[in-house]
């Protein structure tokens, strides 16, 4: 049998001067929401290139959120086994 579920990405930057911050949010199908940030500083000397700051501050910010995924993934099972879950990073 196959199953599909549907769950929910949404990413939002903000750009200060040479800071750019990715926010990213998670709904799973089960209603969790997971939120993660992630954050980009551009060097004095470098130039303004916007895309790449989006892209290092989006990659950052899907990390963490991808922690954050399977730390409950962890809880999950611990919650059903009754085991340490050893879910590593």
């Amino acid at each position: 049998m196959e199953t599909i579920v549907d769950c929910a990405i949404d990413m939002e930057f903000r750009e200060v001067d040479a800071m750019t911050q990715a926010a990213v949010r998670l709904r799973l199908h089960d209603g969790t929401e997971l939120m993660a940030q992630g954050i980009a500083h551009r060097h004095p000397d470098d130039p303004a290139q916007q895309r790449v700051g989006e892209e290092v501050a989006a990659a950052r910010a899907l990390n963490d959120l991808a922690h954050q995924l399977l730390d409950k993934a962890g809880v999950d099972i611990e919650e059903v086994t009754h085991l340490e879950a050893h879910l590593t990073h």
